[in-house]
């Protein structure tokens, strides 16, 4: 990170900022970015938690005690309520095959052995067969292809784009594709398996050493057990080469070799084209093909980026306005997964997902959003994803984040409104799902479960039977709710925040410039376009309020296209209705409550 700036800095870096957006396209980067008008707003729904109505919860439940949602529960009403809502883009989590406690060899499918899954649902990041879809999730398990198919239909009939997962570094231990069509040929098929390391094997071998289950594996109560037997071992998705990994690594999964001898000093081998690569190429073509309109590339920085830069365009030839977007926590990495990986957007996770954690948790510094946008601007800040809750994450109203779901509304405007990149909401996020015991696998640890069947009470209070009207929230559930379609109303009619340029006020607003400002818990900054220009001010102090008088530098007003000099307008445009008229060279006087946030609409005033 970027060492702490004083003001002279602070307006150096943004001078450089619009300089480099100033720059015809032909002196910047290459990018595949969409249009910036279409900015994404993007709903992760973990499909098999999504519509279930069953309110046992009980723990380690099976299926059939504590239910399961269907791709028939996102229902046209479903997908309607979630347009209304602002969404354009909706994430269906754990739809490919993956492996399960669950029995369907009744169906075909084989069973999976207990001692190398997670949790009785399973984790949808160990794919069990990548042409085939998660039987859980059909009411008609010999049609759940159909019924899938009919979801996107249904999707993209409610103008929403679908994502689904592509989990690229590993399988489950037990792959075996029954549904690939009759001339592919299966991962592992035709493996050199007495060779550690082969540039056209799909796996890692230990050759002549048996995979040993690790130690003290959780077996569900009910679960029947057998031996699991894998010969020769196999190495394991977080990149263990161990006959027996532990019990916290993704033992229940096998790494995919894509050309990379990581045991010795790992050397490339992209020529001839890996196996591993033709395959997954045709794996996300059949997906394409089906009417999915993007890939979340589950750990895509654990796969060498030359795939992702050649895959993804070979992708593109059939389907140009796919996306992609990678799942990524190493900066270092950032330019290669973009410019040579070829990625749409990635995580920001490390970024301000991180920064505004810790301000939502009271041990933060708003220096850190500047920061993030330092190391961010000229390269890729509009291709950043930005969030405050997914499946991996705690919820924000738990007990180990911040306690109060409503502590989240400045940093989830700042997520919102810093750039034009996309935005992404949990399912629930909006209504404050809060964990509070230990649901199967995962234990008590603030997130919703990734492994096990559950209800989420909050969520189906507002499902409400099926109605999809929140007719069961609670006051403050129905609160929150208004306080997030209102900010994706915001950001979705706003042509500063879609198409916009960025400038931090920070440096003109610290060291006492302004007084009343605390600057180690206030965050101002402009997004302004040729038809709109805001002013935004956040304060993420939990316990105070301030009253100040915001600077806005002469250097700003003109990069507006605006006097210094001149009277504004400013009509509040998010919660707060009130118009109040300033001289642009006196600063704006703002009154701020803890935990708030203020938009202005800057227009010239008018004169008699």
């Amino acid at each position: 990170m970027k060492p702490y700036l004083n003001s002279a800095m602070w307006l150096a870096v943004n001078l450089f900022y619009i300089s480099v957006l100033a720059q015809p396209s032909s002196k910047i980067k290459p990018r595949m970015n969409p249009p910036q008008s279409d900015k994404i707003v993007l709903y992760q729904i973990y499909t098999r938690l999504f519509g279930n109505l069953n309110t046992t919860n009980k723990f380690y439940g099976t299926r059939d005690e504590n239910g399961v949602g269907k791709f028939n529960d996102i229902t046209d009403k479903a997908l309607a309520s979630l347009k209304k809502f602002g969404i354009s883009h909706v994430w269906y989590t754990g739809v490919i095959e993956h492996a399960t406690m669950t029995d369907y060899s009744a169906y075909g499918i084989p069973k999976d052995n207990p001692y190398v899954v997670k949790g009785i649902a399973g984790s949808p990041y160990a794919i069990k067969d990548y042409y085939d879809v998660n039987p859980d999730l059909a009411v008609d398990v010999r049609n759940r292809m159909a019924e899938f198919e009919a979801l996107v239909a249904r999707s993209h009939k409610a103008n929403l784009k679908v994502i689904i997962d592509f989990v690229p570094n590993h399988v489950a231990r037990q792959y075996k594709s029954d549904q690939k069509p009759k001339d592919v040929k299966d991962f592992g098929e035709g493996d050199h398996t007495d060779e550690a390391f082969h540039p056209q094997n799909n796996f890692y071998y230990l050759p002549q050493r048996k995979f040993l289950v690790p130690d003290n594996v959780p077996i569900p109560p009910g679960i029947s057990t057998f031996p699991y037997e894998e010969f020769p071992a196999k190495a394991t998705g977080n990149d263990v080469f161990s006959a027996k990994p532990s019990i916290n690594d993704w033992f229940e999964t096998i790494k995919l070799n894509y050309g990379v001898d990581y045991q010795n000093g790992r050397t490339p081998h992209f020529a001839p084209i890996p196996s591993t690569w033709l395959k997954m190429r045709d794996i996300l073509l059949y997906w394409a093909n089906k009417g999915v309109d993007g890939f979340r590339c589950d750990m895509a920085e654990m796969v060498p980026f030359e795939f992702w830069g050649w895959v993804i365009p070979e992708v593109k030839k059939a389907h140009p306005s796919a996306i992609f977007i990678a799942e990524i926590y190493n900066p270092a990495e950032y330019s290669n997964y973009l410019f040579k990986g070829k990625f749409d957007y990635l995580y920001d996770k490390v970024g301000l997902y991180d920064s505004l954690r810790r301000l939502m948790e009271v041990h933060g510094n708003t220096a850190d959003i500047t920061r993030v946008w330092q190391n961010e601007s000229g390269d890729f800040a509009n291709r950043m994803v930005r969030f405050l809750e997914n499946h991996d994450e705690q919820r924000i109203a738990s007990k180990y984040f911040a306690k109060n779901p409503f502590y989240a509304i400045p940093a989830m405007v700042v997520s919102a409104t810093l750039h034009t990149g996309p935005l992404m909401l949990y399912f629930g996020q909006e209504v404050g799902v809060t964990p509070t015991v230990a649901e199967g696998f995962s234990g008590d640890d603030g997130r919703t479960t990734m492994f096990d069947y559950w209800g989420v009470p909050e969520y189906q209070a507002w499902v409400n039977g099926g109605k999809f009207d929140g007719g069961k929230l609670n006051k403050e559930q129905k609160e929150l709710r208004t306080f997030y379609a209102d900010l994706n109303k915001l950001i979705n009619g706003s042509d500063a925040i879609r198409n916009g340029a960025f400038y931090d006020l920070q440096y003109a607003n610290t060291n006492g410039q302004a007084a009343g400002y605390n600057d180690a818990k206030m965050y101002t900054y402009l997004r302004h376009s040729d038809k709109q220009k805001l002013l935004i001010v956040c304060n993420f102090d939990l316990q105070n309020g301030a009253k100040t008088a915001v600077k806005i530098p002469t250097h700003a007003w003109e990069t507006m296209g605006l006097s210094a000099q001149a009277q504004y307008s400013l009509k509040e445009i998010f919660h707060h209705p009130q118009t109040i008229s300033v001289v642009a060279s006196q600063g704006v006087p703002v009154e701020m409550t803890p935990n708030s946030v203020r938009i202005f609409e800057i227009k010239t005033a008018k004169t008699n």
